[in-house]
């Protein structure tokens, strides 16, 4: 099976097809992690997009049932330079082109992957469309005027229904953005009664579950197409601890009145070094957005900058002035990624714990 790749800017690349005989499109990035595969193809943030990954051996340990990071995946395509058709690790349960199959994603393999790499890096991210159903370069050039990247991400993957995971710690509405399970994870490893709620839940409905803690979780696209959400962050952020992981923290910071724009390649992999401004420490990050809040616009609003990427000088972590809010750009519960900062989970429960003593101590008073 032969596939084609259609890039905007007229590139054109043929390679050998896998996974589903179909047609797709959507936004192509790049992402720059040596492994986790599985964990990069299931995260909902990568809704709408079609990834490439640099590292050049794809599907060597197979594919399994626990290192999945979402119900299915909603990634739209996969490019490779070598994909591998016999994995072998103890953990494999399927090969990654069967598993593609299953769930009608089409990938591409033996192409330049270095080359299309230092494309987008020079030009930016771009509309593409992969096809390993044999359209021709005519067909597929018209199929590409006809679409136009998604702006509604956020309500594809996010849950339909509240849903908890009980336990005896403080209670967390994680609002889902189109979550990593590896949040809902660390929570709840932590003792967490963690009560999931749809992205366009209102303050009031949040209100009454009574939480003791805010989680905005990641997730796909531009933060300015849910303004609800915005609305409903800052509705919460006077109330109760919060804290804002990738695409929360974005919310998080257009809520207290900052800017996000959009990057030229944004940040995507398993490698990326974010310096804590409070420690001056550094520590190796997993990434993967396409926005970032604006530095400059953090004049004027109450909000702190505590994280800033070596790499490119961006803003990675923010804190509120007076009130017990913050949030990073990266993800703390990796999955895949090194699980240096972990510990912010930690401090996250310690505010809540802290606001809780404060209420205690005030209605004993």
């Amino acid at each position: 099976m032969r596939a084609k790749l259609l890039l905007a800017d007229g590139t054109r690349l043929e390679g050998e097809g896998f996974g589903a005989e179909t047609d797709t499109w959507g936004e192509v990035v790049f992402n720059t992690g040596m492994t986790g595969y599985q964990e990069i193809l299931t995260d909902p943030s990568y809704c709408g997009q079609i990834v490439i990954m640099t590292y050049p051996l794809i599907g060597n340990y197979g594919m399994n049932r626990h290192d999945i990071e979402a119900q299915r995946p909603f990634v739209h395509g996969l490019v490779v330079r070598e994909q591998a058709k016999g994995p072998s690790n103890w953990r494999n349960e399927q090969t990654l082109d069967r598993w593609l199959k299953e769930y009608g994603i089409p990938g591409i393999a033996g192409v330049d992957t270095r080359m299309l790499t230092r494309k987008i890096r020079a030009r930016g991210t771009m509309k593409g469309i992969l096809t390993t159903g044999g359209a021709s370069w005519e067909t597929l050039a018209e199929r590409f005027q006809s679409h136009t990247l998604m702006r509604d991400q956020v309500a594809r993957v996010s849950t339909r229904s509240i849903h908890a995971s009980p336990g005896y710690g403080p209670r967390v509405v994680l609002m889902d953005f189109g979550a990593k399970y590896g949040i809902q994870r660390e929570l709840t490893r932590r003792g967490c009664d963690v009560v999931v709620v749809p992205w366009d839940t209102s303050a009031g409905e949040i209100d009454q579950l009574a939480p003791d803690g805010i989680m905005l979780s990641n997730g796909p696209g531009n933060p300015k197409d849910v303004p609800e959400a915005i609305e409903t962050v800052r509705r919460l952020v006077e109330k109760v601890p919060l804290f804002g992981i990738c695409l929360g923290h974005q919310l998080f910071a257009l809520a207290c009145g900052a800017d996000t724009e959009k990057m030229t390649f944004g940040h995507r992999g398993s490698n990326h070094p974010v310096k804590d401004l409070e420690t001056g420490h550094t520590v190796i990050t997993s990434q993967n957005h396409g926005y970032s809040v604006r530095k400059d616009s953090l004049k004027g609003t109450e909000l702190i900058l505590t994280h800033t990427a070596l790499n490119d000088g961006t803003c990675e972590g923010l804190k509120h002035r007076r009130l017990p809010a913050f949030s990073v750009q990266y993800h703390p519960e990796a999955a895949p990624g090194p699980l240096d900062t972990g510990d912010l989970f930690d401090r996250f429960i310690g505010l809540m714990e802290e606001r809780k003593q404060e209420q205690e101590g005030t209605v004993h008073a």
